[in-house]
């Protein structure tokens, strides 16, 4: 595990670690590393978006006020030879109880298990470097992964550090902004929204934030929210991506309490909360980096529930004895009531326990509605435009690999995409020339 080293020798070595090697193509077969992977990692690593969105990234690990946090969070980011401790020691016969707990909980679909490639033993469990060992490996750089699956937001090698960017910077302002319009008070100490904006007090109060938010929740939760896909979205050797599990429920009358209610969301989010939990993290950051995908309010916090006991189930961890959840008067896995909250029993009232903290940072999750479109738009632009620098769409390897992929990466789709509204396909194309003349194509 790394020391805490300066902030850029970590970053720069890092980058320096020899690339790896590639693994022999075998198309869509995800129950081995992917063979693209090292082909990505390359185009990630000659990209000065990627490497400063990863640069800001570890920089923000940095800021986490609680040792362990700050260490483990860095240790993720950073050593090259991280171990991935929901996967250590796992034998065969340890996946297939895990699979199967998962199916008896209603915490996955058993007709995924024709229809995803591998079966569900390779959604839950993507291939990994050392597999079966004290300390099994990531199968590809932090820094290379996409942020999404193909097609969608952040799909291009080096799309996850930049969504990162995003998010962290997002839970960041939206904390802030709570501040200046919930937090803020006069000098008698009455509330008032502050008229300076969220970087000044208010002028009749230095310290206006009466929120007290917790800072290593709103700035670690977005840093290990989307980290498994590193895991999870591995490269074919066309430049395509893996194909992910959905996890967290069945679709069934199961998901909701008995009642009707669709618990599943992509495997990422929950193998992701699987390694916090074995990483050490309190119960206010495993439920805050569970809240990614749903705020528990509204009716959905069978929901966090779910993705908390399915992450559980994979950390082979009790969620209760942990502290994660607790149960109701009637049985059913709850939220607990976490700092002062606890003074009102909220659930017997009919309601849920909640930390504004976890609503921010579901917020915070929310640049998928724009940066997906843009990739969608974007790919129809790159495919018009291919021909004018030799790449033809048809030869979907050789397209993807040398120039939507290094675009993409290059420039991020929500650059391309602004660019492309105000300026049209003349404004992308002279984007791209300056790829070529930097030597990128």
């Amino acid at each position: 595990m790394h020391t805490l080293l300066s902030r850029r020798s970590i970053f720069l070595a890092t980058l320096s670690t020899a690339i790896l090697p590639a693994v022999p193509s075998l198309a869509q077969n995800q129950t081995i590393p992917g063979p693209g992977n090292a082909q990505a990692a390359k185009t990630a690593q000659a990209s000065p978006l990627v490497q400063s969105a990863y640069e800001f990234v570890v920089g923000q690990a940095f800021q986490l006020s609680d040792r362990n946090l700050r260490t483990q969070t860095l240790d993720a980011l950073t050593n090259p030879n991280t171990c991935i401790l929901h996967r250590a020691n796992l034998k065969p016969a340890d996946k297939q109880n895990i699979v199967a707990e998962l199916l008896a909980q209603g915490l996955i679909n058993q007709a995924d298990d024709a229809t995803f490639p591998g079966g569900l033993l390779a959604g839950v469990f993507p291939p990994v470097l050392n597999d079966g060992t004290s300390c099994p490996h990531l199968p590809q750089p932090f820094w290379s992964a996409p942020g999404s699956n193909s097609g969608s937001h952040h799909s291009y090698p080096g799309g996850l550090p930049i969504h990162e960017s995003n998010n962290d910077t997002a839970d960041i302002d939206l904390a802030a902004e709570y501040g200046n319009v919930y937090g803020s008070s006069t000098r008698s100490g009455l509330a008032a929204v502050n008229p300076q904006g969220i970087d000044s007090p208010h002028p009749n109060n230095p310290t206006p934030n009466a929120l007290k938010l917790d800072h290593d929740l709103i700035l670690g939760a977005p840093l290990w929210h989307d980290w498994a896909k590193s895991i999870v979205f591995q490269w074919n050797a066309d430049g395509s991506e893996f194909q992910e599990l959905s996890i967290g429920g069945n679709g069934a009358n199961m998901d909701n309490y008995g009642a009707a209610g669709d618990g599943r969301t992509g495997g990422h989010h929950i193998l992701s909360v699987a390694e916090s939990m074995l990483r050490g993290f309190s119960p206010a950051f495993i439920i805050t980096q569970a809240s990614a995908h749903s705020a528990p309010t509204s009716g959905n916090e069978f929901k966090v529930v779910n993705w908390i006991r399915a992450a559980a189930i994979i950390a082979r961890l009790d969620p209760v004895a942990k502290g994660y959840l607790t149960t109701d008067g009637q049985g059913n896995l709850r939220l607990p009531a976490l700092g002062k909250t606890g003074q009102i029993d909220l659930i017997a009232a009919g309601q849920t326990n909640v930390l504004t903290e976890y609503l921010l940072h579901n917020l915070s999750d929310a640049d998928f509605t724009f940066s997906g479109p843009a990739v969608a738009a974007d790919q129809l632009v790159l495919a018009q435009l291919a021909p004018n620098f030799g790449y033809d769409p048809a030869k979907v390897t050789v397209y993807n690999t040398r120039f939507r992929n290094v675009v993409f990466s290059n420039f991020g789709a929500e650059r391309l995409y602004a660019i492309y509204t105000a300026n049209g396909l003349d404004g992308v194309r002279t984007q791209i020339r300056k790829l070529r003349a930097d030597g990128k194509l």
